[in-house]
């Protein structure tokens, strides 16, 4: 497995050694002791979420800050566009966000740490993804930053999406920075 620090501190993506045969195909998608190598630092996981999206959702960006946690993302069937924003306050790229293509063809494993609101796109088809948490879920602790606040400019790769409520509803990282929860992470 090779795991890799991206620009913004904290956030890994892993790419696993895939095995393939005539049969199909082998990979660990997780691996405690070479993630401790490469220097992360995991918790441990305590939950683990699958989604399906249709071509054309948004979904994010999300975050919980009551029970912090931290996220192990892949996608096993289809294709999404994966999104980390840093909202961490005192972080030196607070507000910078990183976009990658996790898919079943390239097997990338993304580890999002507390801190981060994460979001993702799926721009064809349709796509699974699949979430390990640090923290159990929390839906009084938890929040999200508007898919397309300007002051972040993710480049999604739909033009009008499919949305939740929630997520329309959703405010911008200046509206989360105001808030006395932000001081969190």
């Amino acid at each position: 497995m090779t795991i890799t620090e991206s620009s913004l501190p904290g956030l890994y993506i892993c790419q696993p050694k895939v095995v393939g045969d005539a049969r199909g195909f082998f990979q660990e998608v997780f691996r405690f002791d070479e993630m401790e190598k490469a220097g992360l630092a995991l918790p441990t996981f305590v939950q683990m979420n699958h989604s399906r999206s249709a071509a054309g959702v948004v979904r994010g960006l999300h975050f919980q800050y009551d029970k912090p946690l931290g996220k192990l993302i892949r996608v096993p069937r289809g294709k999404a566009h994966m999104v980390a924003v840093d909202i961490r306050k005192k972080s030196k790229t607070l507000g910078k966000h990183l976009i990658i293509e996790v898919s079943e063809e390239n097997c990338t494993v993304l580890y999002v740490p507390p801190g981060f609101a994460t979001g993702f796109c799926v721009s064809e088809g349709s796509a699974d993804v699949e979430y390990l948490y640090t923290a159990l879920y929390n839906p009084v602790g938890e929040s999200n930053i508007l898919w397309n606040d300007p002051a972040i400019g993710i480049h999604w790769p739909v033009a009008n999406p499919t949305l939740s409520e929630r997520d329309k509803k959703a405010g911008t990282l200046a509206d989360w920075l105001a808030r006395p929860e932000a001081n969190t992470f």
